[in-house]
């Protein structure tokens, strides 16, 4: 059993309803494009150009879907500034910066633990070359 199973196991103890809640939000979460633009947002609204330059290879297509997605859920809003051109600007609400503290500390595992990973997949293909 992997520690999200006991994780998911111990929350639905007592309300099956809170099953369905932590489905939900790990479907929602479990790309890395989602990571990745809570993350951006972080620091503060942006357009979506400059959101898109600074998510890095996301395409306009995947990028609108998961922004779309993430306003749905209540992470981010969207402002309309009635401009000619109109002027589009994302920001993470209060339940979008609130998530915004388990996501940069998924990001700060990921980095202090990226050798360990590396030699793990290194360790990987070796026995795997073997077979």
């Amino acid at each position: 059993m992997s520690a999200l199973d006991n994780l998911e196991d111990t929350a639905c103890q007592g309300d099956p309803s809170h099953c369905e809640h932590i489905s939900r939000l790990l479907a929602r979460i479990s790309d890395k494009w989602t990571l990745l633009v809570v993350r951006t947002l972080g620091p503060g609204p942006r357009r979506f150009n400059a959101l898109r330059r600074e998510v890095g290879e996301i395409s306009q297509k995947v990028l609108a879907s998961t922004l779309r997605d993430l306003e749905e859920n209540g992470f981010v809003s969207r402002t309309v500034t009635p401009t000619t051109p109109p002027q589009v600007e994302y920001a993470l609400t209060d339940l979008g910066r609130e998530f915004l503290t388990p996501v940069k500390a998924m990001a700060e595992w990921a980095v202090v633990n990226s050798a360990r990973m590396d030699a793990a997949r290194a360790r990987y293909a070796e026995r795997r070359a073997l077979d």
